[in-house]
């Protein structure tokens, strides 16, 4: 579908509503790590039963995300992302109700479902509306801001509405938005999709699923399962895997185009995606725990702690944004990957949660480097792919991100509950968590290592013949369909 340029205004207005769908959906992941400890004892969750609550969207979230940008592309990305806001609104009524453990995880996967069908399709609306590569990296620096807005606001309304409501309420918050987003997007986010219609591939999605699904699942329950269960785990994900790598090649318009992969930009924005939100997530959940497990605080107080890093992410997304427009992704990410190492050095070896100053230090580390990891990771995996492709491109960036606070959060979990065992829970917290804190500082040298080699020159060139060959291949396909 050919659309006339918008003007500033309108680009700026789809721009407003789309970080709306990416607010609700931020917002909701770090209200709910405040909320973490109440639901335990509300709900008597065991730690495993914690990490289900959140690993169970962000791995609904991952298996759906490419299917959801591909759909998009191929019926209107409008449509769907409309579709998206209506399901994540009616999840977020149902998980205020939920009136036990199993079935908050089960509404909490109705929301995942929905917020599939926000991000990936909001960010190719922006890749479609803002044309510009400046214009563009500007565009997504605002979009990495609201990650730091929800990280910001986020612990503190969380802490605030579980103090005072309950943590129910805290899903509460994504109605008025989604409601507001989904009729604003009516009004003015114009109808987009590819020129080409995708075709579904069902065996990829199943396997991705059965992929992800057992290598979680086998991380998660590893401290209270036995070798036998985990082998057979380990084994379905290794044939997924394996079936993958087979099958999608051979697909004229497969789930996953691993062709993208042949760009060393691209598959270096993959593994940053990943290690960067795996840290995240585990940061997050041990933070969280420490906090109001530990040191006994409240929520709401508890939220303020952790408002030093929320505070850096918001300042240095939008900042990390206007660097990658005006001089590259390269040092936004060798930043990034500096300040997150440096951030888990001071917990894993020097106790940075004993003492306040330290851990206020660590908190500003980790929020400065995850505040510039947001930009150059979309940036990347969108620039330089064919506009049509933008749907799938940013789903695989989506997913990524996904994927990664699904691990960080299930290996994090996994090494604390094994190191905890059957001791008291204050009592062995420092000690159980330090393997657990070195895991989040590999995660930060990924991320400085894998930005420096796949950002320079080397990595341009094979960026720029990756999109040649596909331009190419669009082309051939589309002078087939026509004749």
């Amino acid at each position: 579908m050919v659309m006339s340029e918008p003007s500033h205004r309108r680009r700026m207005l789809v721009l407003a509503i789309c970080c709306m769908s990416l607010l609700i959906v931020s917002i909701d992941n770090t209200v709910l790590n405040v909320a973490l400890p109440s639901m335990q004892k509300d709900l008597d969750a065991s730690l495993a039963g914690l990490q289900w609550t959140i690993d169970a969207y962000t791995l609904v979230l991952a298996g759906l995300l490419m299917l959801a940008g591909s759909t998009a592309d191929r019926i209107g990305r409008r449509k769907v992302f409309m579709a998206g806001l209506v399901v994540f609104t009616i999840g977020s009524v149902l998980c205020s109700l939920a009136p036990s453990l199993e079935l908050l995880v089960a509404f909490r996967m109705v929301q995942a479902v929905g917020g599939s069908m926000l991000n990936p399709v909001a960010m190719s609306i922006i890749t479609n509306t803002f044309t510009d590569p400046r214009e563009r990296a500007r565009a997504i620096g605002v979009w990495g801001g609201v990650i730091g807005i929800s990280m910001a606001a986020g612990p503190l309304v969380g802490g605030l509405l579980v103090d005072s409501v309950g943590w129910r309420s805290i899903f509460w918050i994504n109605l008025p938005v989604g409601l507001a987003a989904l009729l604003l997007t009516f009004r003015y986010v114009p109808e987009s999709r590819a020129p080409r219609a995708r075709r579904p591939d069902p065996v990829g999605q199943l396997l991705v699923i059965a992929l992800l699904g057992s290598l979680t699942y086998a991380i998660i329950e590893a401290p209270d399962s036995g070798a036998t269960e985990l082998l057979v785990l380990a084994g379905i994900a290794l044939a997924a895997l394996a079936a993958l790598l087979r099958y999608e090649p051979r697909r004229d318009e497969p789930l996953i185009d691993l062709r993208f992969f042949r760009s060393a930009p691209f598959s270096g924005a993959t593994v940053v995606a990943v290690s960067a939100f795996a840290a995240l997530g585990g940061f997050l959940f041990l933070s969280t725990l420490h906090l109001q497990n530990v040191r006994g605080l409240d929520a709401l107080h508890a939220g303020l702690w952790m408002l030093p890093m929320a505070a850096m992410t918001l300042v240095c997304g939008p900042l990390s944004g206007r660097l990658v427009g005006s001089r590259g992704p390269r040092l936004s990410l060798l930043v990034a990957g500096t300040a997150m190492t440096a951030s888990g050095v001071l917990f894993a070896a020097f106790d940075a949660e004993s003492a306040n100053t330290a851990l206020v230090v660590g908190y500003l580390l980790f929020g400065l480097g995850f505040g510039f990891v947001n930009a150059p990771i979309t940036n990347t995996a969108v620039s330089g792919m064919p506009r049509a492709q933008a749907g799938v491109a940013a789903a695989v960036a989506s997913t990524s991100r996904q994927i990664g606070q699904t691990l960080g959060v299930a290996v994090v979990g996994a090494v604390l509950a094994s190191g905890v065992g059957a001791s008291p829970y204050r009592d062995a917290f420092a000690s159980a968590a330090r393997p657990a804190w070195w895991i989040i500082t590999g995660c930060g040298v990924v991320v400085l290592v894998v930005g420096a080699v796949t950002s320079g020159p080397w990595a341009r060139r094979t960026a720029e013949r990756t999109a040649r060959r596909l331009e190419k291949q669009e082309a051939r396909t589309a002078a087939e369909v026509r004749a």
